[in-house]
């Protein structure tokens, strides 16, 4: 692959919902230039950019892929993105590194929910967009329809520049409104033909909207427009450029990406009107500052570069993804990690295309590419010269929404899996793995329960590891309602020394989450000496309630009396008093077991609002409140039980067809509901004699 002028370098995120053709639009663009032979499919599993065995397996997108060909002397990097939901952390990396999105819509179901969050997205990272109305060859496709859901959910800047012709109900070429000239497509080729006169209006139309969203984008031009002059060619392609730079403008194209229909045009109208990386403002701070600085996408500039992907591969190592925005990364140099705050080696660069990687001496800024075995570097993290310390701005990733539990199959794999989840880890952002102190389970938490198998079915085919997913253990708590008094006496003779301790404890609720222990002893009945070990004994039973085996809190114990012997009392002689006394006492103490209470907002359209409030209730949750929010949704405040919760992603997803998200975070405890409590403690019980049979 030559080199080229920053100018001539354009990266674009294709997004869409799931199932809309991304992956095989990359590839026809791919064939397009010539750099395959033959055209993959993905229902074959032969396609560029799903190569990875999960993505053949599944027959979806999982990760992003990049895809750089070379087209009329201009490379354009296709970047390549999941559909489905649970890997928004993948378009999240896709979409920070483009300057523009193609947006693919099925022309027979229009606007889904991920058509509408690919334009919130590309929105929020003030990408220029781009539609391609894609299957128009198929059965029921309807362009109308789809375009007509497209200016109602997006605006009037969403505009058509080509216009389908169809016969006998066949959809055999289009109408291109900026040259006003119709095609056909034959074979392999296009075709020059009259326009449609059934057309005529709807052209007429298309064309007054478009020169009024043209003149929007300059004075001059503004002028023109209401002086009912024409804008010369080049007023046009200025006007449009600055309109889809700037958002305004949203041209709409059509085609089929499987037979390869409109796919050239579509790629010609990437060169001609999408940004350049060179137009792109990019602002960093210095390293250690919050002064913002400048990043001008110049080869001569320093270095900035932004890793904004990793790979875990199983053979090569670590593969780091960047894009450079300033400056040239070159082979075997050395740079400097502002986020880690280490020098890190260079080795062979590389172009990736799909999985294939190949190799190039430098990237200059504005191109993207990849490296191996970087040290110190993970994602997000910025490279650059060391004589100019800058951080460039993070990819901000969702939080993980869904948490089960791991169990291996295996005994003894414990140590493979904590190796292969943290380098899965590595690689996802939006995944995390944790040890739950208190259960021992390691848990690992994601998008939703499509991603959490994805990882799952990784670990096996990585790193030859199987495990079971469980629901994690809820960590309920215990404590005592009645104040009560209570003996313990540990006395025992067996020749020699004997043991000997002797306490009187008052049991009680306490302010505090841990044990406040006091002592109001007269006469010294217990030396003081002796005082820590009951205030030891207490806090190692105190890990155990009496109910269902439960940590202990809110407990008040007070050493009011006891006895002691010259000879035969020890500090393990009292420790065993006090869990005497703890033991006896507790069940005398109105014990009742205690729920972790989650505080949650879940942010939906109004539309489902009684929905989202109703399946609340059934999960014993309270609403505290209902807020609207700045971007037409509504956000619902409630108290939840945490056990009512762990497939909450997965509910929320299917009650608002995807459209809701949450936020949670534990907020107290509180106590069980009698029906709930015996639940659990009848369960407890039985585990305990399993483990006891054991």
């Amino acid at each position: 692959m030559k080199d080229y002028a920053v100018q001539r370098l354009r990266n674009i995120c294709l997004l869409a919902h799931g199932n809309g053709g991304k992956t095989t639009l990359a590839e026809a663009m791919l064939f397009n230039t010539g750099v395959l032979d033959r055209f993959g499919k993905v229902i074959d599993g032969t396609t560029t950019t799903d190569y990875d065995p999960e993505e053949t397996r599944r027959k979806i997108s999982i990760s992003t892929a990049m895809a750089p060909c070379e087209w009329k002397d201009h490379k354009i990097n296709v970047i390549d993105t999941p559909g489905y939901f649970d890997f928004v952390g993948e378009v999240m990396q896709g979409i920070r590194v483009a300057e523009g999105a193609v947006i693919v819509v099925s022309a027979k179901s229009g606007v889904s929910v991920g058509t509408e969050k690919s334009w919130v997205y590309a929105k929020e990272r003030n990408a220029a967009r781009m539609f391609f109305i894609n299957k128009m060859d198929e059965e029921n496709a309807n362009f109308n329809n789809a375009l007509d859901k497209m200016t109602s959910a997006f605006g009037t800047g969403v505009i058509p520049f080509q216009l389908p012709i169809y016969e006998a109900d066949k959809y055999v070429g289009y109408v291109d409104i900026i040259n006003m000239t119709a095609k056909k497509f034959q074979k392999d080729k296009l075709v020059d033909t009259d326009i449609p006169s059934d057309l005529t209006d709807r052209i007429s139309t298309v064309k007054d909207s478009l020169n009024e969203l043209i003149a929007e984008t300059d004075d001059a031009l503004m002028e023109k427009f209401f002086g009912g002059e024409e804008y010369s060619r080049e007023e046009i392609h200025k006007g449009i450029m600055a309109g889809v730079a700037g958002g305004t403008i949203a041209p709409v194209f059509c085609g089929s990406a499987l037979q390869n229909l409109g796919v050239q045009e579509l790629m010609n109208a990437v060169i001609e009107y999408m940004p350049s990386p060179e137009t792109a403002d990019n602002i960093a701070v210095k390293a250690g500052t919050e002064q913002t600085a400048a990043i001008k996408a110049e080869p001569g500039a320093p270095l900035a570069a932004l890793v904004f992907k990793t790979i875990a591969d199983p053979f090569v190592g670590k593969i780091s993804m960047f894009r450079v925005y300033a400056g040239t990364l070159k082979s075997d140099s050395t740079v400097y990690n502002s986020t880690t705050e280490k020098v890190e080696k260079i080795g062979q660069i590389f172009v990736m295309r799909g999985k294939k990687q190949l190799p190039t001496d430098r990237l200059i800024a504005g191109d993207i590419g990849g490296v191996a075995k970087l040290a110190s570097t993970n994602t997000n993290d910025t490279l650059c010269d060391q004589a100019n310390k800058v951080v460039l701005k993070k990819i901000e990733f969702p939080e993980p929404a869904l948490s089960l539990a791991v169990e291996p199959k295996a005994k003894g794999d414990e140590e493979k899996i904590s190796s292969g989840l943290h380098k899965l880890q590595d690689e996802d952002p939006t995944f995390k793995v944790s040890i739950n102190a208190e259960t021992h389970q390691t848990l690992i938490s994601g998008v939703g329960e499509q991603h959490l198998d994805v990882i799952v079915s990784k670990l096996k085919a990585k790193f030859g590891v199987a495990v079971n997913l469980v629901d994690p253990k809820v960590p309920y708590r215990e404590t005592i309602k009645k104040k009560v008094k209570i003996e313990g006496k540990h006395k025992k003779q067996s020749g020699g020394h004997g043991q000997y301790g002797h306490v009187w404890v008052e049991f009680e609720h306490g302010d505090k989450e841990d044990l406040t222990f006091e002592e109001k002893i007269f006469g010294g009945s217990v030396p003081k000496s002796y005082h820590p070990a009951v205030e030891k004994g207490l806090r190692e039973a105190m890990v155990r309630g009496v109910l269902a085996g439960y940590p202990v809190v809110n407990l008040k114990a007070t050493l009011v009396d006891g006895s002691y012997h010259d000879v035969d009392s020890s500090e393990m002689a009292f420790k065993i008093a006090a869990r005497l006394a703890y033991k006896k006492g507790l069940p005398m103490a109105a014990p009742v077991l205690l729920e972790p209470i989650a505080h949650i907002e879940v942010y939906v359209p109004e539309s489902y609002m009684g929905d989202i409030i109703g399946d609340l209730n059934k999960r014993r949750g309270r609403i505290l409140g209902m807020n609207p929010q700045d971007n037409g949704l509504q956000q619902v405040e409630a108290e939840v039980p945490q056990s009512e919760m762990f497939k909450y992603a997965t509910d929320l997803r299917s009650m608002t067809q995807g459209r809701g998200y949450f936020k949670l975070w534990f907020d107290r405890y509180e106590e069980a509901p009698a029906i709930v409590a015996n639940k659990i403690i009848e369960e407890a019980k039985k585990h305990m004699v399993e483990e006891e049979e054991e």
